[in-house]
């Protein structure tokens, strides 16, 4: 029941009550003005004793939520790390925090500090949350999951009560796992002011002091913005271990969707591996959305089982939107084609390593008019002529639109490219110190960085364009085979570059 409600219950017999005598006051005709005086004594009396319960009602509320908060139920979850594909670096951190869990006298006895706290940070979906479920099920103990922003509330002093208290639960049960999820809500760099936040970081930073070496607690948060964190909770005694949880590799992808598909039936035709090499850079919870959005394409259909069709279809949809209905108009199917084309030509040779999966002009939901899909192969190092063949590979769509159109005549539909074209540029110029033509590694002031990252483009700009005048019949042909299929395979456009211009395949 709503706050106000029940403070309007407590309060309606008082109400009442003065109604009343108002109205009796109302109907009587006081012969001397002295005979009032008692009448408007008691109304005083009964206005005050009114206010006087609405405050100690608004006490007992704030009171309440100081003592109540939002702390968890202590419950033993069923995930165990069986259950968790993830990175082999972090998973073996997080073993050792069952021994700690499980035998902190035997770590005491040797004279090692237990970690208090963990941090795992790294970026959304990579399965933060369901390590930290998993270890508290590994440890058999209690798991105390909340959210940072949780303790965030308007009355100063609310959040630090909420601190103190799940603290205390988890002290009661003995051995435990606090986890806090998105702690920089309440653990970003204090900036000495005295407010609501900063109160909860300093309780926060207490309750972790106040551990001791043989209690089998520990405190997991989690965050994507280790930047902004206060440096107290990152010196040794709080969150001191920091563990990385980064996007998985192939292999992990690989596990991920194994896990995620044993409560899915698949059928013949699905090979979890080959899904895995063409979803680089996605993280555990979309790798497990794809699956969850491919089985929702075979119940459509009204199939028993997930297909390899279901799955593609399902990997278009997450990253371009549902398709809508193919362009009508002629010079832009044809524009469009030669576009894409342009962009499918340019990635099978400047950069032969990457897999060409899907080049179509059907339109989709995001607002594309149509897209070429490559997989890059899975390495640290990228060198500046590979970096340089990704600029092209962005800007041959406008320089096929140029072609075709003319200088003055060229759409907004190269947007998206320049901006991809523009981000690299400034990276290998800021970030990597990649210069085009010059010995100095390093450039400090920003118009030098600008121009160096102008020259990156031109350079790129010029790369494409020779590449279409070079090879200008294969990107014909193939932009004609486009509008008559509308959607191409890596083979259709291989056999393009390599076949006759009078070959059956184009």
């Amino acid at each position: 029941m709503p706050s106000s409600i029940k403070r309007g219950r407590a309060l309606l017999p008082c109400t009442l009550c003065i109604l009343f005598i108002f109205l009796f006051l109302l109907g009587q005709r006081p012969a001397q003005t002295g005979d009032a005086l008692p009448y408007g004594l008691l109304l005083a009396a009964l206005v005050l004793g009114m206010l006087l319960a609405a405050g100690r009602e608004k006490r007992r509320e704030h009171d309440l939520a100081r003592m109540g908060g939002p702390v968890p139920m202590a419950q033993i979850p069923q995930v165990r790390f069986c259950d968790v594909a993830a990175n082999e670096e972090a998973m073996s951190s997080m073993q050792d925090l069952v021994d700690f869990i499980r035998r902190p006298e035997a770590f005491a006895g040797m004279g090692a500090r237990i970690p208090r706290g963990v941090l795992l940070h790294g970026l959304p979906g990579t399965g933060k949350t369901l390590m930290a479920r998993a270890l508290a099920g590994e440890a058999g103990v209690p798991f105390f999951a909340v959210n940072g922003a949780d303790f965030v509330e308007m009355y100063v002093g609310v959040g630090a009560s909420r601190i103190r208290s799940l603290f205390a639960k988890a002290r009661k049960a003995g051995r435990a796992v606090i986890f806090i999820d998105e702690i920089d809500a309440i653990g970003k760099k204090r900036d000495n002011r005295s407010d609501e936040r900063e109160q909860t970081l300093n309780a926060l930073l207490s309750e972790m002091s106040g551990f001791h070496q043989h209690q089998g607690v520990v405190v997991l948060a989690a965050t994507n913005r280790i930047d902004t964190l206060d440096e107290a909770l990152l010196r040794a005694g709080r969150f001191d271990r920091q563990i990385e949880v980064p996007l998985p590799g192939l292999r992990e992808r690989e596990l991920i969707l194994s896990v995620h598909a044993r409560t899915r039936p698949m059928d013949s035709t699905v090979d979890l591996a080959s899904v895995a090499a063409q979803t680089p850079l996605f993280s555990g919870a979309r790798l497990e959305g794809l699956l969850n959005e491919a089985a929702i394409l075979a119940v459509k259909r009204g199939s028993s089982s997930i297909s390899r069709q279901d799955i593609d279809t399902a990997m278009d949809t997450l990253l371009f939107g549902q398709e809508r209905s193919p362009l009508q108009r002629q010079e832009e199917r044809h524009l469009t084609a030669a576009h894409e084309a342009a962009h499918a030509l340019a990635t099978a040779i400047l950069l032969p390593e990457s897999s060409i999966r899907k080049v179509s002009i059907i339109p989709t939901g995001r607002g594309a008019a149509g897209y070429s899909m490559a997989t890059p192969p899975e390495k640290l190092f990228h060198r500046k002529q590979e970096l340089l063949g990704h600029i092209a590979v962005a800007l041959i769509g406008r320089e096929a639109e140029m072609l075709i159109l003319g200088s003055d005549n060229v759409t907004n539909g190269a947007a998206n490219d320049i901006e991809k074209a523009a981000m690299l540029a400034q990276r290998m110029v800021c970030e990597w110190g990649m210069l085009p033509g010059s010995e100095e590694p390093y450039l400090f002031s920003q118009p030098q960085k600008d121009a160096a990252a102008q020259r990156w483009l031109q350079l790129g700009q010029q790369l494409a364009a020779g590449l279409l005048t070079s090879h200008r019949p294969q990107w014909e042909q193939l932009t004609r085979l486009l509008l008559e299929k509308e959607v191409l395979g890596e083979s259709d456009v291989l056999a393009c570059l390599g076949a006759a211009p009078e070959s059956p395949a184009c």
